[in-house]
């Protein structure tokens, strides 16, 4: 058993330390393309990272239990649903928003706008760490820590902002535009809906109904926000771990 770990946007495999210090079990932290490594030309929307996903994980060989956060959830369940992947169990932290009344956050939205997504994310690349005016400074009030944003910030580059416009832009109106076909029957792998109650864009209902679809369980983190596995690493791996002993 081989656990995978995948990180969001914009973010990198570090997010993933603190709770894998709890977690004796074999595993990896795969990095996105585009985020501190350059993007193959094949990788340039969301079926590109879903396709690239697949073949990573059909190449660590299974089974494997793969976690996923943010985008890293978002490609998860587009895996499991969509592709043969040789995935015993799948977790993912952001089921509300492949409900199809999800509408995108005020920052995504930006971001699907040209020029304004550009101009926003060159705005924040050329702040100087520290500064309050960073990416990985803006990201702090919804929980990342201090350490992780100045490796976004390290890491920020023209290709990074790239990376992170196409992927949005590529997901408009919601997820499930695209992809909401696919899963709209329970997946072969067993799965888990986390669902931090204390993130203000989190939507409690929606998560429900989604696991429901997929045939997944639901598991609410209370107080914990989108960055659930850095406020409570400990908590959040007996979670996971009390899941995966339970997948039969």
């Amino acid at each position: 058993m081989t656990i995978v770990f995948v990180h969001g946007v914009p973010e990198t495999p570090s997010l993933w330390d603190p709770i894998r210090e709890f977690i004796p079990e074999p595993g990896t932290a795969l990095r996105l393309p585009g985020f501190g490594v350059e993007r193959p030309e094949d990788v340039r929307d969301k079926e590109g990272y879903a396709a690239w996903l697949a073949a990573e994980l059909r190449a660590i060989g299974g089974p494997i239990d793969l976690v996923g956060h943010d985008w890293g959830g978002h490609l998860t369940l587009r895996v499991v649903t969509a592709y043969d992947v040789p995935v015993r169990s799948w977790v993912t932290d952001i089921a509300y928003s492949w409900h199809p009344g999800y509408r995108w956050h005020e920052i995504a939205e930006l971001w699907q706008k040209s020029p304004e997504g550009e101009e926003m994310l060159a705005g924040l690349r050329n702040a100087p760490t520290g500064s309050g005016f960073s990416l990985g400074d803006a990201l702090q009030p919804r929980g990342m820590s201090a350490e992780l944003g100045r490796e976004v910030d390290e890491i920020h580059d023209e290709e990074m902002d790239a990376a992170i416009l196409s992927l949005y832009r590529s997901a408009w109106p919601n997820p499930y535009a695209d992809w909401g076909e696919a899963s709209e029957s329970p997946t072969t792998a067993a799965g888990l809906v986390l669902a931090p109650s204390g993130d203000p864009m989190a939507n409690l209902k929606h998560d429900r109904a989604v696991a429901e679809r997929l045939g997944a369980r639901f598991h609410e983190l209370p107080n914990l926000t989108h960055f659930w596995m850095l406020q409570d690493p400990e908590g959040c791996a007996r979670v996971l771990r009390d899941f995966w002993a339970a997948v039969s």
